[in-house]
Order: C-alpha cells, then sequence, then structure tokens
C-alpha cells in the first residue's frame, strides 16, 4: 500500500473534527467537491469506510475513529514542529532551558553578566523541570540536574553539588539546648525534604549509620528554592544544595547543622543538547562562561565550608544509584 497522502490526511482530519465537508471546506479555503474527492480517495486506499452518515452530520467509523485519533496526534506533531522551527529561524537569540531553583537562585544573578559579554544577542531562560525535546523545540540547550547518561545527547558535567543538613543558628541552638549529640537533635528535629533531590535524607541517614524509627517529613516541597527558604525562616533542617545557598551561608542565615558529618559532593549540573549545537558561536561561548564561573563558585563553596569547620566526601554517580535505602 502506498503512503497516505498528507493532504488527504489533513482533508480527513478537518471533516472528521467538524461534522461536515462544507464547514471543513469552508476552514480549508477549497471546495468542498475537492474535500469530498480526497475522502473517497482515501477510503479506497484504506479499503474501508471512514464515515457513516447520520441526519446532516458525518460521523466516524469505527475504523475511521482510529485512524482520527492517530490523525490528528500526527498533524498536531507538525504543527508544533513547524512553530519551533520558525522560532529557530530568530538566530540572534539564545534559548537556554532550567530548573526553576537553579534557574532562579544560580543562573539568574550571574546571566548578565554573560549578557555584557554578548550585548548583541537576546537571551531566553527557560526555568522548568521538563526537559527538552530537541527535535521537536528550539532549544539550544539544556542545564538538567541529575545523575547525567543522557543517551544520543552531548552531555558536559558543569558543576558538582555539595550537600549538607543546613539549618537556621536559632534553630541550631535550640536543638543544642535539648542534647549534646547530632542523632539525638536529629530525632528531635522536623526535618524538611526536597522529593527531587537526587541525595536525599534516606541515603544520608544510612550512610551515616543513623537510625530514625518513625521517620517523617513535616515539609516536603519540589523545589529547593523553598525548602532552603522553609530552613532560613527556622522552621526545620533542609539537606539540601551548597550551590543554591551559598549567600545565605556566608550571611549567616544558614549554618551546617553538624560538622561532625562530612559535606556529599558529586556530580550534579549538567549542560546538556545534540552536538550539533556547538556549531553555533554563541553556544560554546556560553558553555566556556559557564565552565570558568561554574569553576569559581565550586572554589568558593569548598573555601566558605571549609572556613565552617567542615570535611568533604565526593561520590559517584553510581554510588548514589547503589546507596542503601
Amino acid at each position: 500500500m502506498r503512503d497516505i497522502n498528507l493532504k488527504a490526511a489533513e482533508y480527513f482530519e478537518a471533516v472528521a473534527r467538524l461534522g461536515t465537508v462544507t464547514k471543513a471546506a469552508g476552514e480549508l479555503g477549497i471546495s468542498p467537491s475537492a474535500v469530498s474527492q480526497q475522502i473517497r480517495t482515501l477510503e479506497a486506499q484504506l479499503g474501508v469506510r471512514l464515515f457513516r452518515r447520520e441526519r446532516k452530520r458525518l460521523v466516524l467509523t469505527l475504523d475511521g475513529d482510529r485512524l482520527y485519533r492517530t490523525t490528528a496526534q500526527a498533524l498536531g506533531a507538525l504543527l508544533n514542529a513547524r512553530a519551533a522551527i520558525a522560532r529557530g529561524r530568530d538566530v540572534s537569540t539564545l534559548t537556554i532551558r532550567t530548573s526553576p531553583s537553579f534557574g532562579v537562585r544560580w543562573l539568574g544573578p550571574r546571566i548578565a553578566d554573560f549578557a555584557g559579554l554578548h550585548p548583541d544577542w537576546n537571551i531566553r531562560i527557560d526555568a522548568t523541570p521538563d526537559f527538552t525535546a530537541f527535535e521537536a523545540e528550539a532549544v539550544d540547550l539544556d542545564l538538567r540536574y541529575g545523575l547525567g547518561g543522557w543517551e544520543g545527547l552531548s552531555v558536559t558535567c558543569v558543576m558538582r553539588d555539595t550537600v549538607l543538613p543546613l539549618c537556621a543558628p536559632d534553630y541550631l541552638e535550640r536543638l543544642r539546648a535539648l542534647s549534646p549529640d547530632p542523632a539525638e537533635q536529629l530525632a528531635a528535629a522536623r526535618l524538611i525534604d526536597s522529593v527531587k533531590a537526587v541525595y536525599r535524607w534516606d541515603i544520608w541517614l544510612a550512610a551515616n549509620g543513623i537510625d530514625l524509627p518513625g521517620l517523617n517529613y513535616p515539609f516536603r516541597f519540589d523545589r529547593s528554592s523553598m525548602a532552603i527558604e522553609t530552613a532560613k525562616q527556622g522552621a526545620g533542617i533542609a539537606l539540601d544544595s551548597v550551590a543554591l545557598c551559598l549567600g545565605e551561608i556566608e550571611q549567616g542565615a544558614l549554618v551546617p547543622f553538624s560538622t561532625d558529618f562530612p559535606a556529599i559532593e558529586f556530580e550534579a549540573y549538567w549542560l546538556v543538547c545534540p552536538a550539533r549545537h556547538f556549531n553555533r558561536r554563541i553556544v560554546r561561548s556560553f558553555a566556556d562562561w559557564l565552565g570558568a564561573r561554574s569553576r569559581d563558585h565550586a572554589a568558593q563553596m569548598r573555601a566558605v565550608l571549609a572556613d565552617r569547620g567542615c570535611s568533604f566526601r565526593t561520590i559517584s554517580g553510581a554510588d548514589l544509584l547503589a546507596a542503601p535505602i
């Protein structure tokens, strides 16, 4: 059987959706006879009836309904791709997708520096947890959080994460008044859970040999920015990213819960895109700028935490995947 004619499929979708040949012809800007001819050709090609007439409307048969659902999805995908291609023709725009917390807390305060180096370029940042479908969306690159390993794409680690329990100074004082033992302090604490984090409380507790019977989380957030803010307000202890709250640590609004436990470092932030995207000079320039700023930030994080008495333990993605919970 020959491939289905796209024009016939388009005419069929319009008739199925609108219920009459006349309305479909009006929407398509052609004659009703031309629409009817394409429908007859499609039925002959498939060897089935696609419509039956009920009163003054055409109603899909079972075969017609099956074809309509598939055709509507396919035409929708084509329209989305066409729109993405049209947006991509704006060659003076760099479009970046990033997770909301990283976009607000790390990239946002720094992007003006990059823009100042490239004043002729427009920069669009799409802050969403959804990864880019590069074949259908006009996005130059993703800044993704996770363990890496996205097949078919160029994947470069741009920054390690550094994770440790953090809380407000007055909250820590209240816990220390209850007991000098960090494990007993944790048993009395309100733990704040970042549900989309790679390194969460259950992994941290197991790694440090701490058992908290009846463990529960009074606060659970799907954004690190919310977990960090809640800890800063003195509501509990957050196990979260120093990369996203280094300013609060430097200012003393957040402090390490205990220096008895090392800060955990692992590769967590990645620049992801099809390899061909590096053919654009602006993408290469952004990658170079991002790498330099990330290295500076990593050195600053280590210095700030070391100044507060913290030690460090580096783990791999394989360690995380094998971690007991």
